[in-house]
């Protein structure tokens, strides 16, 4: 099973996870029978280097890790604690081997500074050198630490920030399209429209219109979470969405694109809708998709780390936040969260409280229940 979401293309397979993260972040190998001899030798200076996972026992620890050590054939090695955790393990308690990585990557605070000043200043041309004196940090550890960091690079976060705050200044009823091109950084209006239907999903004067002049299909289908309605653009699936009846679920979708034509196909949207009832069981005939998706380089982080959440399992917010590098920024996952439009296909679903409560889901509580009830039986 495959999705392609914002041009890149994800497996369900584990393996084919880990060498999507590998190729996207162009994180090092790691070299087997080295990583094994530097296991058995329990070697501290390899902390922060790679984590060992035991099959047996479905945990990934660090290299210098005290517990008895497993036989090598059932021991994989991983570059990154998260591509560990995607492959449906879980950390060692006793050596805490996520917290080496941190410690062993001197840049991620810095970087986290930088993010930090481009978010706030979002609606300003930052020049490189500028950023540099402003956070403390050298022009040449931006450069190549970003993208290795947070997976993008300083321009496209910066422009990811400036287009979230046009997107929120658009909608404002009093303010014009070119006062928001403007309030939210750009320098004109062509360089907002470079790219825009790769970043907005239609052009800016749609956005502002409600959707004006976009035709969306969709279809509203029987789920074992009630009602459902899967709806797409010429470009792909756009939204997925659980409601009480047909009404309420128009409601939502018309809410969202007020202008724009929406059309019932049921028909037409067969393959989508047997697609996503797949993905609630893990059907093996569920089909690949095109999901219509566009997110700030930050969203998208955090729903690459939500399908890498294993089935049957749960993460907090804090859980989500420290593993795309934004410890402490648990409120800003929640919010990206909360915009994830694509129900059960990104599993925001299994996030839940510091505390294990079910918190909030935008298509209720009693069915994330259900919906987390069904993954842990099955």
């Amino acid at each position: 099973m495959e999705w392609k979401i914002l041009g890149m293309n994800m497996t369900s397979s584990p393996n084919a996870k880990m060498a999507a993260a590998n190729h996207k972040l162009k994180v090092p190998s790691v070299f087997a029978g080295k990583a094994w001899q530097q296991v058995l030798a329990r070697d501290a200076q390899a902390d922060g280097q790679f984590v060992y996972a035991v099959k047996t026992t479905r945990i990934f620890c660090r290299p210098s890790c005290p517990s008895r050590r497993p036989e090598r054939k059932n021991v994989s090695f991983f570059p990154t604690a998260e591509m560990a955790r995607a492959a449906g393990f879980r950390a060692c308690l006793r050596c805490e081997p996520e917290s080496a990585l941190r410690r062993a990557d001197p840049q991620l605070e810095a970087i986290e500074r930088v993010a930090g000043y481009l978010t706030g200043h979002a609606d300003e041309r930052t020049r490189l050198k500028d950023v540099a004196a402003a956070t403390g940090v050298a022009p040449l550890t931006i450069l190549r630490g970003f993208k290795r960091v947070l997976g993008v690079s300083p321009r496209e976060f910066a422009k990811a920030q400036r287009m979230a705050k046009f997107k929120d200044r658009v909608r404002e009823p009093e303010v014009s399209v070119t006062e928001a091109i403007y309030d939210a950084g750009f320098g004109s209006s062509s360089r907002l429209y470079e790219g825009s239907d790769d970043t907005l999903g239609m052009t800016p004067s749609a956005m502002k219109a409600g959707g004006a002049g976009e035709t969306i299909r969709y279809a509203v289908s029987e789920s074992p979470l009630g009602p459902m309605m899967v709806a797409a653009t010429a470009r792909g699936v756009c939204s997925i969405g659980f409601g009480s009846d047909e009404a309420e679920l128009l409601a939502d979708l018309m809410r969202r694109f007020p202008k724009a034509d929406c059309k019932r196909m049921d028909s037409e949207l067969t393959y989508a809708v047997e697609a996503v009832v797949g993905l609630l069981g893990e059907n093996p005939q569920a089909i690949r998709l095109d999901w219509d998706v566009r997110a700030t380089a930050f969203q998208l982080k955090v729903w690459r780390a939500l399908r890498g959440i294993p089935r049957g399992t749960t993460r907090t917010y804090a859980e989500i936040a420290q593993e795309i590098g934004h410890a402490g920024s648990a409120r800003a996952v929640g919010a990206a969260i909360g915009r994830n439009p694509l129900a059960i296909a990104v599993p925001c679903h299994r996030v839940v409280g510091r505390d294990g409560s079910l918190t909030g889901w935008h298509w209720g509580l009693e069915r994330k229940r259900l919906l987390l009830e069904r993954e842990r039986s099955a």
